[in-house]
């Protein structure tokens, strides 16, 4: 099974192609390279939908 994914380590701030069965700090998988160098501000962009969405249910 290949994997074509594209990842960011949380601990280098490096992004990487396929899948690292060591890699215990990596997000992903992305669909490009640009993507998945945005994934810290793609986890604080859904982090806050998620906290608006939270307050919003509880009035």
């Amino acid at each position: 099974m290949s994997d074509d994914g594209w990842y960011y380590d949380v601990s280098t701030g490096e992004v990487s192609q396929g899948k690292d069965p060591s890699a215990l700090n990596r997000m992903g998988p992305y669909p490009d390279r640009a993507t998945a160098e945005r994934a810290l501000e793609i986890a604080a962009e859904r982090n806050k939908a998620a906290d608006d969405a939270d307050d919003e249910w509880n009035g």
